[in-house]
């Protein structure tokens, strides 16, 4: 009875995993899956691993899962394109023109931090490096202000009156009022920089990714040594900017943005099969 009960206990876990996934339709870490449902990243991980050997989990990005657009019973889905997929180019393409690292961060259904989704490492000896699945705070953090600052007002302040405000560094903004404005500004500039807020040795340069309906639920980063990044800090704005615009157009969002920003069809295509 006993092993009995045990193997129900690990079926309905696996069952639990898959659920979720299914339900979200995310793409995620070990890390961040863990944090979100609350279970030890030891236990998980030899169930995701077998979810992958069946097929019903496939893996997008190393060390990142999603529900396999085709599943191994063979029933089709009509799954678009995920976000780390179609951002990748961009990430690397943003890290070798700036020799900063490049980040993806998006916003999960719990509201209460940016993840790190993807990252392309500086070619530098010193460089930020940022670990996938990692949480970041959304008041102190680039990627955090600029999900914050262009979300629908009352979404915002829901999230601003729940939030801790926890002090990191002596430069960290503690401040509601403070930081709604702060928001605005961001808001209307499409930029939003932070300086020694969260790490006192690093800087970030974030701006909003839209989707097609225009919701931003992520945001495209460029991180470094807080001295390196402030002495180039204009120029490379306009680059993060840029590649934010470029990854939202590629999601289907169509402002129009200028053609030399965007990435060809033919090399987009050569640099996903490079990532992959």
């Amino acid at each position: 009875m006993e092993e009995r009960t045990d193997s129900h206990r690990a079926t309905g876990r696996v069952l639990e995993v898959y659920e979720y996934l299914a339900r979200s339709g995310e793409t995620t870490t070990l890390a961040a899956l863990s944090s979100r449902m609350g279970v030890p990243k030891s236990s998980l991980l030899p169930l995701l691993r077998t979810l992958v050997a069946r097929k019903w989990l496939e893996q997008p990005l190393p060390a990142t899962y999603k529900v396999a657009s085709t599943p191994a019973f063979g029933v089709p889905w009509a799954v678009r394109k995920e976000l780390p997929e179609i951002a990748r180019p961009f990430l690397v393409q943003l890290a070798m023109q700036t020799g900063e690292s490049s980040v993806l961060s998006v916003l999960p259904p719990s509201g209460d931090s940016v993840v790190y989704l993807d990252k392309v490492d500086s070619p530098q000896a010193v460089r930020y490096v940022a670990e996938l699945g990692a949480t970041r705070p959304l008041h102190c953090t680039s990627s955090g202000l600029a999900i914050l600052a262009f979300m629908p007002k009352g979404r915002r302040d829901q999230l601003l009156g729940a939030l801790s405000m926890s002090r990191f560094t002596s430069r960290t903004m503690t401040d509601r009022k403070q930081l709604t404005r702060r928001l605005d500004e961001i808001a209307r500039t499409g930029i939003a920089v932070s300086v020694q807020e969260f790490n006192v040795e690093a800087a970030a340069i974030a701006a909003p990714i839209r989707d097609a309906q225009g919701e931003v639920k992520a945001a495209c980063a460029l991180a470094g040594p807080s001295d390196r990044m402030q002495a180039s800090l204009d120029k490379h704005q306009e680059s993060v900017k840029a590649m934010a615009l470029a990854i939202s157009a590629a999601l289907g969002w169509h402002p129009g943005i200028p053609e030399q920003l965007a990435i060809p069809a033919k090399k987009l295509s050569r640099s996903r099969s490079k990532a992959s």
